[in-house]
């Protein structure tokens, strides 16, 4: 990911999306010991790619991603040998840096030695923001037991059961100290998980807030898993930033979601995805069904959230042998934002989210990500998305693929 002294890479011919304004701009690009340091009519400097009739956007930004998931839910992902699991998860950031994910937040899962590999240059991946296990209450949605299983689980890769304030603390602050970027938590039932309804708000008001109280003293925030309106609110209210999924997601809660100043992180893929291939993969009948219930209400709930003005970023939750969607999640969105407000969530919204004002921008001082697409997405959208179209991807100032 760093970039040696001196090393510069000019990208010439450029059409040029700056991560948030519609209008694209011609011109080169300097990227220089792995920062971009001009945009504009620069001097060309180093290797130099000329792009003429390609388009640049900033490097994408996937905030709801899992490199612990092995499978789709349940014992399997969560007890299995953590080194399988690292070793499937370094080969997931890799897939995702070369479709042109150049930063993923990994909301549960990730732990202190996954980043210390990435960091160290182990192998390519892109910037990597992890929670480390979310956090769910007996029976919620992070905890993997059925109803007739009689045996304990306290914690997994991806998951732990922590129930009460004191231990909520305590769980919290070990997160930060082993360097978690957020704290995820349980609010609603989901659907990999087999004993909670969709709809019902999960951790009481006082958990909840202890947890948000935490994390805000340490400079972050708390993102919380929740689908139905009544656990959108009961998370909002009590000090929640980042809503994921969101799916059920209703006109009021919207506006709601809209004055907290709390963001919203669809992640349409992954219902789609399970609904093709699911039952093909072994996906517990109990999540199948769960599953069509959210279906269709995801891009509804963008919709929603647009018009109410919440803020909106882009995410992708894929699971197991899913993984190879996450492009699919970009044509979904884009199918109901539209081409503008997608790029936008997938750089600049998502930037702000991760509170990093040097990623999902092209201008000089940024970090120096960027991928380069088969023509401009304002006229021919499935650049951004068809993989048999040629892209570039450009990480620290360097050419990644």
């Amino acid at each position: 990911m760093h970039s040696k002294p001196g090393t510069a890479l000019t990208v010439r011919n450029a059409v040029i999306f700056d991560g948030s304004s519609p209008d694209l701009m011609e011109g080169s690009i300097l990227f220089k010991d792995g920062i971009i340091a001009e945009v504009g009519n620069v001097a060309p400097q180093g290797e130099v790619l000329d792009v003429a009739g390609k388009t640049v956007v900033p490097g994408l930004i996937d905030a709801h991603f899992h490199a612990y998931a092995v499978g789709l839910g349940g014992f399997e992902v969560e007890k299995g040998p953590l080194s399988y699991a690292a070793l499937v998860g370094a080969k997931r950031l890799e897939s995702a840096l070369r479709r042109g994910f150049t930063t993923v937040r990994d909301v549960a899962g990730g732990d202190a030695g996954l980043s210390r590999a990435v960091k160290s240059g182990l192998f390519r991946s892109p910037r990597y923001y992890f929670t480390g296990p979310a956090l769910s209450q007996t029976g919620g949605h992070g905890d993997p037991r059925s109803a007739d299983l009689d045996l304990c689980f306290s914690h997994g890769h991806m998951c732990a059961v922590v129930d009460g304030v004191d231990e909520l603390r305590r769980a919290v602050r070990d997160r930060f100290r082993t360097g978690s970027h957020a704290i995820k938590i349980m609010t609603s039932g989901g659907v990999v998980s087999l004993t909670d309804p969709i709809r019902v708000p999960q951790y009481s008001g006082e958990e909840i807030r202890a947890v948000v109280e935490e994390a805000n003293r340490r400079g972050s925030y708390v993102a919380a898993h929740a689908y139905s309106p009544e656990a959108i609110v009961h998370s909002v209210e009590n000090g929640v930033r980042s809503i994921e999924h969101g799916n059920l997601l209703d006109r009021e809660t919207a506006f709601l979601m809209a004055e907290r100043g709390s963001y919203l992180v669809p992640t349409l893929a992954t219902y789609d995805a399970m609904n093709r291939r699911g039952a093909g993969l072994g996906l517990n009948p109990v999540s199948q069904a769960k599953n069509a219930e959210v279906l269709d209400a995801g891009k509804s709930a963008i919709e929603l959230a647009l018009r109410a003005g919440v803020t909106v970023g882009f995410g992708t939750d894929l699971m197991g042998d899913l993984e190879d969607e996450q492009l699919a999640g970009v044509r979904l969105q884009t199918e109901v934002a539209g081409v503008l407000e997608t790029l936008k969530s997938m750089t600049s919204v998502n930037a702000a989210l991760l509170q990093d004002g040097a990623i999902g921008r092209i201008s000089a001082g940024a970090a120096g990500d960027a991928l380069i697409l088969d023509g401009n997405p304002f006229e021919d959208p499935a650049v951004l998305w068809d993989e048999a179209r040629p892209r570039t991807v450009i990480q620290a100032g360097r050419v990644v693929r």
